[in-house]
């Protein structure tokens, strides 16, 4: 579609989710095997046709430039483009103070395309979306900004932007992060209607709320705590119901996931749910390719049959590049160049990629960043008391080993 620009926010530091973003942005963390964080949303717009794209970054963006270069480069098409940005600090010295500032600091790149609609959306959440659906709603109201919104259980609301809506689709309330006494859906006390903090606004919209907003010594420069309070009383801003977004060759089940994967235990949760018999989410559907980037690595090989040695995946998935030798991964997912040496049994882990599992380990509930080595017979996720003391532990048990480290070598 000609007219709609994407910006993209990728500049997350992800404090809740170290030690995976000690040396990374938050959207450059690797996810399902294949994939990075950001992959999704990228997917989303190369698959709604939507390819004017720029990706805004900040903290540790060298990992997430990188990625961006090997699976998002766009090369030999006119007004066609997806272009990482990094913070340049066009306004002063200072680095993007809040989310309505990263694009208040790039409204050159808005102005000297004068599209007719902006879409900004974040770069860390797990999800199909055909923005499409939402645009032709967005244009369907001639709204001045578009907020796509999903129930959560109102013990949740104080991490989102809680919404109220009336029946046309209009916002007449906003929130964001209440403490106490969220609004909750009429209805169904159990939800709020939270903001996913993806937005299409008219673009003339989006340039003179930035630029009164810059003008606020107070303003804490976030669309959330700023933009859509002062927005939404002209009565023009709407809210698009995300679980009505239909997505060619879903089942009836994965309809309406969505995952802010922002704390370890949620992270692994959503990287579980993908090798479910029925995955809530669905990475096979023909009709909505998934892309990212693997390196030129061979298929995955599994070897030897023997009694006791039988290289062996169950319920898994394995990317190109493994060696399964003589060991067993259960309900785990792989990277690619995992080595998994014979006499291993891996459960329910998630190995980012070239990881070496020595010959007898045993490891369950894990989550084994890049670059790990771990040597023979370590036993891993079996003893809790033992298992704080040496790694970093999350609230539900799952132990996270940093990228590079060398395990039972001492």
């Amino acid at each position: 579609m000609s007219g709609v620009l994407t910006m993209i926010l990728a500049g997350g530091e992800g404090t809740r989710l170290a030690p995976l973003t000690g040396i990374r942005a938050k959207p450059a963390v690797p996810f399902g095997g294949n994939y990075r964080i950001i992959d999704f949303v990228m997917n989303n717009f190369v698959n709604s046709d939507l390819l004017q794209i720029f990706v805004i970054t900040q903290f540790k963006s060298h990992s997430l430039m990188k990625h961006l270069s090997r699976a998002w480069r766009v090369t030999g098409l006119t007004n066609r483009f997806i272009d990482p940005i990094p913070a340049q600090m066009q306004t002063g010295k200072h680095w993007y103070l809040g989310t309505a500032d990263a694009i208040y600091q790039n409204l050159h790149l808005i102005q000297g395309l004068d599209p007719e609609h902006v879409c900004v959306f974040g770069g860390d959440h797990i999800y199909k979306m055909d923005i499409r659906q939402m645009l032709d709603y967005h244009r369907h109201h001639n709204a001045r900004l578009t907020v796509a919104a999903i129930p959560v259980p109102v013990e949740q609301a104080h991490e989102f932007g809680v919404i109220e809506v009336d029946a046309s689709g209009r916002m007449i309330g906003f929130e964001e992060k209440p403490k106490t006494n969220p609004k909750t859906i009429p209805g169904n006390p159990g939800f709020v209607l939270a903001s996913m903090g993806n937005y299409i606004f008219e673009a003339k919209t989006l340039v003179d709320v930035l630029e009164e907003d810059a003008r606020q010594a107070d303003s804490k420069h976030d669309f959330g705590h700023n933009i859509i309070p002062g927005l939404y009383p002209s009565g023009d801003v709407y809210v698009y119901d995300f679980s009505s977004n239909i997505i060619r060759g879903e089942s009836q089940s994965s309809s309406g996931y969505w995952r802010d994967v922002g704390t370890i235990d949620s992270y692994y949760e959503a990287n579980m749910d993908l090798i479910s018999v029925e995955p809530p989410f669905d990475l096979y559907n023909k009709y909505w390719p998934l892309r990212g980037y693997t390196p030129p690595v061979p298929p995955a090989k599994f070897v030897h049959d023997e009694a006791n040695r039988t290289g062996q995946a169950i319920s898994s998935m394995v990317a190109s590049g493994c060696i399964v030798s003589g060991s067993i991964v259960y309900q785990s997912i792989l990277g690619y160049n995992v080595h998994v040496h014979s006499h291993s049994y891996i459960e329910k882990c998630v190995l980012m990629g070239n990881n070496d599992i020595g010959r007898g380990c045993r490891i369950r509930r894990a989550i084994i960043d890049k670059d790990v080595k771990i040597a023979p017979g370590t036993i891993i996720g079996e003893d809790p008391v033992l298992d704080k003391q040496r790694f970093h532990v999350s609230a539900s048990g799952v132990i996270v080993i940093p990228k590079g480290a060398m395990i039972g070598f001492d």
